[in-house]
């Protein structure tokens, strides 16, 4: 595959299974309907680490522009790469989310509450306050990248396997820090799905929280810059 492809699909596995987790949780008359937040951790580290798995060879398996920007901000990715690195991931994550609904259609239907049609797709905070959400967000998105920087790093990568170690990582962010936002840590993870539920023809569906949505874009990159900066700092 071409990194692009590769990025556009590991993109679309992501967040067809991740997102697909959380459909099968908050909506109704699913088979997983209310069996919480675990359930939705574990279904986002076992897509991450498929997302991973299919796209390590071909493209290094960025999946997130947090990644992309970090890796360019300390010379170990071309800047001339990232626009199409991102337009890969924006498209997979918008393609992974249209598999979601098209699979959940009839539950979509049968869910009133335009709130949990909408988490199927981005995230949104538990208490809104900007200056507390973005922080949340640079924080966990800071322990991510720093974290797969340093299972990349020549002494300890394990080349393709490194998807379950970062698989583990992204269960122990969304565990331990997904309360506050429901951890995006991806801006594409959030735009792209974001941008279908807008298109989408759901049924009662409510408005997409344009308002919310710059923060699980623009503060994942100020995290996963920090901590590039870091790794390169101490290495």
């Amino acid at each position: 595959m071409s990194p692009f492809i590769s990025e556009f699909v590991g993109t679309m596995a992501l967040i067809t299974l991740g997102n697909g987790v959380v459909a099968n949780v908050v909506l109704n008359k699913t088979k997983g309907n209310n069996s919480g937040w675990i359930v939705i951790c574990f279904g986002w580290a076992t897509a991450v680490f498929t997302g991973v798995f299919i796209s390590a060879d071909a493209s290094g398996a960025h999946l997130n522009p947090a990644v992309t920007v970090a890796l360019a901000a300390i010379g170990k990715f071309s800047w001339s790469l990232v626009p199409s690195y991102i337009a890969a991931q924006v498209l997979g994550a918008m393609a992974g989310s249209l598999l979601v609904w098209l699979a959940y259609y009839q539950h979509f239907n049968e869910t009133s509450d335009a709130a949990s049609q909408l988490a199927v797709f981005s995230t949104g905070p538990a208490i809104r306050n900007a200056t507390h959400n973005i922080l949340t967000e640079i924080i966990g998105t800071f322990i991510l990248v720093f974290a797969v920087l340093n299972m990349a790093a020549p002494a300890n990568s394990l080349g393709a396997v490194n998807a379950l170690p970062v698989a583990f990582v992204v269960l122990a962010v969304g565990l331990g820090l997904g309360g506050p936002t429901g951890y995006a840590i991806n801006p594409a993870r959030d735009l792209g799905p974001r941008i279908m539920f807008a298109i989408l023809p759901i049924k009662g569906k409510g408005k997409a929280d344009w308002g919310y949505s710059w923060i699980p874009v623009i503060a994942p990159i100020i995290g996963g810059v920090l901590a590039a900066y870091l790794f390169q700092a101490i290495n």
